[in-house]
């Protein structure tokens, strides 16, 4: 009766296209077989339901019958003694493996089961999505760039016995063959190719990832890439800015050569732009032609006393918080600023905060100077993963009201 009622959970829409991974071979994707031979041959051919095990002689076979029919009748005569530990209610999103005399059984529930004391061992497997991330990882990448590549992965368990019997740390072995299969796909690609074609790239690593858990009875159902920071640039020479599909509304969902031709726009009106710095006009005696001398600032000290003068009730009026710098410079020491726009005029300089800041980000001394002088947007740098933000994202961005100040 257990064996007619349970049903494997359906996967995904078979109806639609899949296109195989790096790692899969299209005959895979159409029929799903488990290893034979080796250490797979104890798992029960689960995807037709059929859970007998052959290697059983017919001696072994008489005693466990005996031995099932002798429990069964002791939990009858004793029933309101042994209800309360045979009786197990399974929610919807869970089943419970049993091992009956050390055999597995078809997964129980949900509902009410019986699970028969002394003979039986079970185990509660949930069958609802989980999700897990993996940091930002560097990758050499084809073209001899390194770059820093995380994922966001949502999985679920689509056979309650194979993900008991086939793996013995399921999470533990998913993340490691997530992350291998993440650093070997992506050092098949170029910095470019991994730039344009991010979410194409997650959708090929979801069915890498697929075909290496297979026999485990899990399923990833979602893989979305994070890229951070290049940190070397590519023998080729890379031009242009790496452009982060996130930090650009309405380009979350385009793929291909859609993504590409969209990006590829982007990134030169963006680079069209000139840079605003702050210089001073000199007036040369001997020539008529004005010399320009750029006066940026080298430090983040530098940057920091450039900030006083421009603080403001006004921009304290516009901003209403007050923000806590944690700059590590080139040398690695690690340095701490802080802008106070709450009260009065403002304040600005090198410390602390006496309270407790409404933002505090993180970032290299570098990249605080491109942020300040407009060379990097505040969301860019969060989403890239070269800004660390705690606390509200939304009070971060109002930095730009100063940045603009700083600029003009």
């Amino acid at each position: 009766m257990v064996s007619k009622s349970y049903q494997l959970l359906p996967q995904r829409d078979l109806t639609a296209p899949r296109t195989p991974g790096l790692f899969a071979h299209t005959g895979s994707l159409t029929q799903r077989s488990l290893h034979k031979g080796l250490s797979f041959d104890y798992i029960p051919n689960v995807s037709e339901n059929d859970f007998t095990d052959t290697s059983q002689g017919w001696i072994s076979w008489i005693c466990n019958l005996i031995v099932i029919l002798l429990v069964y009748i002791f939990t009858f005569i004793t029933f309101p003694i042994t209800g309360w530990f045979a009786l197990k209610t399974v929610p919807n999103y869970q089943r419970i493996v049993v091992f009956r005399l050390g055999r597995v059984c078809p997964p129980k529930g949900p509902g009410i089961v019986l699970v028969l004391p002394l003979i039986d061992q079970w185990q509660k497997v949930d069958l609802r999505t989980r999700a897990f991330n993996i940091p930002p990882c560097q990758v050499n990448t084809r073209d001899g760039g390194v770059l820093l590549v995380g994922a966001d992965i949502q999985f679920r368990i689509w056979s309650p016995v194979l993900s008991v019997v086939s793996v013995q740390d399921l999470n533990a072995s998913t993340r490691m063959t997530a992350h291998n299969a993440l650093i070997h796909s992506m050092a098949k690609k170029t910095v470019r190719e991994i730039e344009s074609e991010r979410v194409k790239l997650g959708e090929y690593l979801g069915v890498d990832i697929n075909e290496m858990t297979q026999p485990w009875g899990l399923e990833v159902d979602r893989v979305e890439l994070t890229l951070g920071s290049l940190l070397k640039a590519p023998e080729g020479g890379f031009s242009g800015p790496l452009i982060m599909p996130p930090s650009v509304p309405g380009l979350e969902g385009l793929t291909g050569p859609i993504q590409q031709l969209a990006m590829h726009f982007l990134s030169h009106s963006s680079s069209s732009k000139p840079q605003e710095e702050d210089s001073v006009t000199l007036m040369d005696e001997l020539s008529s032609v004005p010399q320009i001398v750029v006066n940026t600032p080298r430090s983040a000290e530098e940057l920091f006393d450039r900030v006083k003068p421009l603080l403001s009730e006004t921009l304290v009026h516009q901003v209403r918080a007050c923000f806590q710098f944690d700059i590590r410079s080139e040398d690695g020491q690690h340095h701490s600023y802080y802008v106070d726009l709450r009260t009065g005029s403002g304040a600005a300089g090198a410390g602390s905060l006496f309270q407790e800041p409404d933002v505090t980000l993180s970032m290299s001394e570098s990249d605080v100077l491109a942020m300040f002088q407009g060379r990097l947007q505040t969301f860019s740098a969060y989403t890239s993963g070269r800004l660390k933000i705690e606390g509200d994202i939304k009070t971060a961005i109002k930095l730009e009201e100063l940045i603009k100040l700083l600029k003009n």
